[in-house]
């Protein structure tokens, strides 16, 4: 007897987490290990979120929200768009959900018919296409490679359009690359888009605030506002804020894409939680110190791993523009051989050796659809950072 759908015959589990899970079974096993596989601040809440939520479930804030979320909620974001992004929106075009990939679920499951393409940009968040595939869609994969900064060009965006293309995913600051596309590029872009109506654009902005080297944050909305009809702004509180596992995120788009996705959210999962709610806004509304502190941690953590990166043969890392990843080239490996003989022949053979013979754990960039490449997380302790730069040059040391 079949349990399972055969929708999920060609979808993959997630796998920065598989890396993480693979990481703590070594572990267990009483391996040291570094796990810099799944990527979340290591700071804790700032106090007044964490106090805010206290509050609101000592005064009994505890019940059913509306779907689309609390008035408050949405009304903080949208004042956080207006502030922070230039970009106009009510209360009534905001719908919130249990983290921004429970959005971009939702927003696809409310646009997408059999067979719709979606276009990812590679290096793309592991989770894309695999949330396409499973509803119905076609991922097309763009290459996107480093010679032009891991960012889509109109050009490639154009050979890629076709009548049946749906969606175009933006991610800026990319995971896992860390590009950031200047305001130039998004109107570029917009350019292309002006003349393909029928394509709806998802710019996944969630990790704004964790910009460098002085570069400004421009919302694709802010860029191009001529397109504001078809264009879904998702955003989040869990990196900015250290509130990965509160499990808050928002978007911001057209009404009706807004009302089906909180029709979605209704007889899903009926609300996000109450209390998680409520300090999400007084992590919007209230001071925003922490976020500025931890921009400048990830900086320097970035520059500590560029840094002992440079100095191991047969990796590259270009300076990740934004983000808390390091997205490493690795080409200069393939064809090199393990202690134990074993060619590396891909990113995934990489990866596999330097968490079993370094104790790093990584994700091959096949995962990100762009190779060859490993993804590591920098948002971990400084001294942790050092000590995984020196066990992956040490491993690399042993190759042949």
């Amino acid at each position: 007897m079949t349990y399972i759908s055969s929708r999920l015959s060609a979808v993959k589990p997630s796998a920065s987490m598989a890396a993480s899970m693979a990481a703590k079974a070594l572990r267990a096993t009483g391996v040291d290990v570094i796990d810099l596989g799944l990527g979340e601040p290591d700071f804790p809440t700032p106090p007044h979120i964490v106090e805010a939520a206290f509050a609101a479930a000592r005064a009994g804030d505890t019940l059913y929200t509306a779907a689309a979320g609390t008035p408050a909620l949405r009304e903080a974001v949208a004042a956080k768009f207006r502030r922070e992004n230039g970009l106009d929106y009510t209360a009534d075009d905001i719908v919130v959900a249990n983290g921004a990939k429970q959005i971009i679920f939702n927003a696809l499951m409310a646009t997408l018919e059999p067979g719709d393409e979606v276009i990812l940009p590679a290096p793309y968040f592991v989770s894309y296409p695999e949330m396409v595939k499973l509803l119905g869609g076609v991922p097309v994969i763009v290459e996107c490679p480093e010679t032009t900064g891991f960012r889509l060009t109109p050009d490639l965006l154009e050979a890629a359009i076709t009548p049946r293309t749906r969606w175009l995913f933006l991610n800026m600051p990319g995971n896992p690359s860390g590009a950031v596309f200047s305001e130039a590029d998004l109107k570029a872009l917009g350019e292309v888009l002006s003349r393909h109506p029928h394509v709806l654009v998802l710019s996944d902005e969630i990790y704004e605030h964790i910009i460098f080297d002085g570069r400004a944050f421009v919302s694709f909305g802010r860029a191009c506002p001529e397109l504001k009809a078809r264009t879904l702004i998702v955003n989040g509180v869990a990196k900015s804020y250290a509130m990965t596992g509160w499990r808050v995120g928002y978007a911001a788009g057209p009404v009706p894409l807004v009302k089906a996705m909180s029709t979605i959210q209704s007889q899903s999962v009926t609300s996000v939680c109450s209390i998680a709610q409520a300090a999400a806004v007084a992590a919007l509304n209230g001071p925003q110190d922490d976020v500025a502190r931890f921009r400048v941690a990830f900086e320097r953590r970035r520059d500590l791993v560029v840094e002992g990166i440079s100095k191991v043969e047969g990796l590259s890392l270009p300076p990740p523009e934004g983000a808390f990843y390091a997205y490493i080239g690795c080409a200069g490996l393939l064809g090199r051989k393990t202690p134990d003989g074993v060619v590396l022949e891909d990113d995934t053979a990489v990866a596999h050796y330097l968490l079993n013979k370094g104790g790093v754990s990584s994700v091959p960039g096949a995962a990100y659809g762009l190779s060859p490449y490993f993804r590591i997380s920098t948002a971990t302790a400084d001294a942790v950072l050092v000590d995984a730069v020196g066990r992956i040059a040490a491993a690399i040391g042993e190759l042949e």
